[in-house]
Order: C-alpha cells, then structure tokens, then sequence
C-alpha cells in the first residue's frame, strides 16, 4: 500500500472512530461564507489540528474544522476552512481533504469560493456557476505517481462541473427569485491580487472569473469519480477604469453579504439531490 493510501485510511479511521455518520454530500467554503453551517443540524464537528495528515488553514475568514451533519435531509461533511497553494502547501495537500470525502463515501461535491470578476458585465455581490474552468495558472494535483485507487492516470476534464447540477441549481435560483451569472472561473496561484495586465489576459482567454482556489479541489474530486456544482462570489471587479485598490477585508465583506443568497441555493439544491 502506498504512503499516501495509509495516510488517507488513518484519517478516515480516526474520523469513524469520533463520528459515525455516513456522509454522501461533501461541501467546501470558500471566504467569508462560513456561516452556511448555521443551517446545518450539526452531529460532530473535528477540528484540522485534530485529524492525522490533515493540513491546518491560515487564512483569515477559514475557521479550520470538519463538520458533519444533516441538512435537506442528506447527510453532509461541510469543510469550514480549505487550503491553498499559497499558503505552502504543496498541491496534494490542498487536495488531501477532498480525498478524504472520497474515502468517506462522499459522491457528490459542492463548492464555493470568493472569486474577482472579469467580465464587465458582472457587480460585487453576483453569483456565478462555474461550468468551466481554466487551470494553467495552477499546479495540477496529480503530478506524480498515480494512484490507480484513487482515480486513472489521465482523467478526462470535458466536463468536470456536473451539467444535471447546474440545470438543477439554476432551477432552484429561479424558484427563489436569485439572479445567477454563469462562467469561466480561472485559477491562480495567489496570494497576490492579480495586476490589470493579467486581468486582461485571463478576460482574452474566456475567463469570467478569477481566484486562488477551487481547480486543484475540482481536479482531485473528477480525478475519483465525484460529481462537482461550484459556485462563485464575486467579491470585487478586476477591470475597472476607477483607480482603487483590493483589500482581503473588503473581498471577505462582500462574500458575507452575498451568502444568504448562496446558502439559500446550496440549501435548495442539497435537498433535491
């Protein structure tokens, strides 16, 4: 058995072993948007720092535990907190959590993250479905050795966002009355905000969206067979003509003001899974 596979079966042990829920449905919060867990009913919440193998978030706006539960009457692991590249940590580690779910018996995937609008038609405060991805600004989680248990060596991308959970999402969005873009989310490196140059050329390649998360999580999900909905805050507009400046502050207030709009979706959409 490789490193990677005992590690992965230590952390799914010690997590049985504290909670014996059997979660279908995994979630990953993105800035500012951890108070989704309020509509939680909460079973048992691990803390990263108490899991084997398990990274631990920096970041400010990620609280930094796994919570399990029920909600739309499915049982549901929420990550409140994720990893990133830019944190140091290498790619696998980013997507060791995501790995977890797997191994857990998690089929389906939801995610969300704070993310800098591209296209000028979007406004702070839209939500966008993410039906595509750009990926060649960040490292691929799966260079290396592959582990055939995990997933193929060459797993196909053509759809890594699950069209039946977009039409499903979009659905929902319209019984509520949420107004919805839908794009391209390109992801980055981080941690710098990105210079009006490169914002120009994420918009010339097809980018609706940029951010420094998500893709590494969406390739290990797809790479081990899971279903993906994510869905991005747009926090702050990275083509502007106004000389100002973007600040962790002010992308973390926005994705709070937003979440009520994104939790009522993933809410709604958990419970018609």
């Amino acid at each position: 058995m490789s490193e990677l596979l005992e590690q992965l079966n230590e952390t799914t042990a010690f997590i049985r072993q504290q909670c014996t829920s059997a979660p279908t449905i995994g979630i990953i919060l993105g800035s500012g948007l951890g108070n989704f867990i309020g509509e939680m009913q909460v079973e048992t919440e691990i803390s990263y720092s108490d899991l084997p193998h398990f990274p631990v978030s920096t970041v400010e706006g990620h609280s930094g535990k796994l919570i399990f539960g029920e909600m739309g009457g499915k049982k549901v692991i929420a990550m409140a907190g994720r990893f990133h590249f830019y944190e140091g940590y290498t790619p696998q580690q980013v997507v060791y959590p995501v790995r977890v779910m797997k191994m857990l018996g998690v089929e389906t995937v939801l995610i969300s993250n704070a993310a800098g609008g591209v296209n000028k038609n979007f406004a702070v405060g839209d939500l966008m479905i993410i039906r595509d991805h750009i990926s060649f600004f960040a490292i691929n989680p799966l260079l290396g050795k592959n582990e055939e248990k995990l997933g193929a060596r060459f797993p196909d991308m053509s759809e890594p966002y699950s069209q039946s959970l977009i039409a499903k999402a979009k659905s929902v969005a319209d019984r509520l009355q949420i107004p919805l873009q839908i794009g391209v989310y390109t992801g980055v490196t981080g941690p710098t905000f990105e210079t009006r140059a490169e914002y120009q050329l994420i918009q010339i390649l097809g980018g609706d969206a940029v951010g420094m998360s998500t893709v590494q999580e969406v390739i290990a999900a797809v790479h081990a067979g899971m279903q993906v909905f994510a869905m991005s805050v747009i926090t702050d507009i990275g083509i502007r003509e106004e000389e100002n400046t973007i600040t962790h502050e002010e992308v973390l207030q926005a994705a709070r003001d937003a979440e009520p709009k994104l939790t009522a979706i993933f809410t709604q959409l958990i419970a018609n899974l």
